[in-house]
């Protein structure tokens, strides 16, 4: 399983909201591929600078795929910090 999470920041809520809002069709798309256990990139509940990302994939084999069509949105921000991991995992348990 691979799982992205992190965090990007802007320069205010509006820009935040602009990069979360130019993201929702490819996490819609991401959300339909062959692999996709979730996807999101949302407004930070608390912060109004930050846009978190999660991804959950079910391999690398699923993600990789996913990258050569992911076509992200040419964003009219920048974002001011980027926070991104990958990580692996081999076990997953339903809580």
């Amino acid at each position: 399983m691979i799982i992205i999470a992190g965090y990007s920041r802007y320069k205010d809520g509006i820009e935040r909201d602009a990069a979360v809002a130019a993201f929702a069709d490819m996490v819609g798309r991401a959300r339909q591929a062959d692999g996709c256990v979730d996807m999101a990139i949302s407004a930070d509940a608390l912060d109004p600078e930050r846009s978190n990302l999660f991804e959950c994939w079910r391999d690398k084999a699923a993600w990789d795929a996913w990258r050569k069509v992911a076509k992200a949105p040419r964003l009219k921000v920048r974002a001011t910090e980027n926070q991104v991991n990958l990580y692996q995992s081999d076990k997953a348990e339903r809580l």
